[in-house]
Parts: structure tokens; C-alpha cells; sequence
């Protein structure tokens, strides 16, 4: 009979363990907007599209010159991005309450604001006014 109970025993330690591990796997950061030091760790980091989905939540199928363009964001509060087309710096704010990003193109009169869904070390999701997202990656 102990032998039975020593089997059971570390049978539930077993599935308990499994359960926990993949519980921890499926993890989501939707919704999870930590500090702004994560949009630029020590003092500036690259982010790249991972996914871009369209007003209608549709994944966009990304082209080559798409693949290739880059995000970094600077600890004094300006942005680079560059791609195919050239590059275009700026200055940007971050409200951590509000959960949204304010970019400023330099020399431009209008700027662009949008809610940031997550935000970690790795993952950076912007959803545009009209529904459109852009998930990024930290290189």
C-alpha cells in the first residue's frame, strides 16, 4: 500500500508541476504598460514590426521594405525611424497613466498619439484612434 501511495503522490506533484508550467507559458502582456525606461532600457533601443493588424483587427501582411524598417526610441525623448523610404526623427512623449505615446515629427505642426496596449522589455503594442495595431519587438 506504500508503495501505491508514493506512486500518486508524485503523480499529482507531477501533474501540479505541468499545470503550473504551462499556465506560466500562456501568459499574455496584453494590458501590461510598465515604465517608460522599458521603451528605451539604459539609453535607447531599436524596435521592429513583429505584426501590424488593420482597423478591422486582420493581420496586414508586411512587405520587405516593411520588414526592415526600425523604431528607436532615445532616454532624452526623441525618436528615429527608418526604413526604405528614409528616415524621420522626432520628439516623443510618453503618459504612462494614460497608457499613450505622442510622436512629434521634428519640424512638423501635428503629431501622432496612440494608446500603447503593452508595454515590456520585449513587446511593444500601438494602436492607432481608428483600431489599427502595430506590434513591435525589441531587437
Amino acid at each position: 500500500m506504500k508503495l501505491q501511495s508514493l506512486f500518486s503522490f508524485r503523480y499529482l506533484a507531477s501533474l501540479l508541476l505541468l499545470v503550473s508550467l504551462f499556465a506560466a507559458s500562456c501568459s499574455n502582456d496584453k494590458g501590461k504598460v510598465e515604465g517608460v525606461n522599458m521603451l528605451y532600457g539604459t539609453d535607447s533601443k531599436v524596435w521592429k514590426t513583429a505584426k501590424e493588424t488593420d482597423t478591422a483587427g486582420d493581420k496586414v501582411k508586411q512587405t520587405d521594405a516593411q520588414k526592415q524598417e526600425e523604431l528607436r526610441i532615445f532616454a532624452n525623448g526623441t525618436y528615429n525611424m527608418t526604413g526604405a523610404s528614409g528616415a524621420v526623427s522626432g520628439k516623443y512623449t510618453f503618459d504612462q497613466t494614460g497608457k499613450t505615446i505622442t510622436l512629434t515629427p521634428d519640424g512638423a505642426t501635428t503629431s501622432n498619439t496612440f494608446a500603447v496596449e503593452t508595454l515590456t522589455d520585449k513587446k511593444l503594442t500601438l494602436k492607432s484612434a481608428d483600431g489599427a495595431a502595430l506590434m513591435l519587438e525589441a531587437e
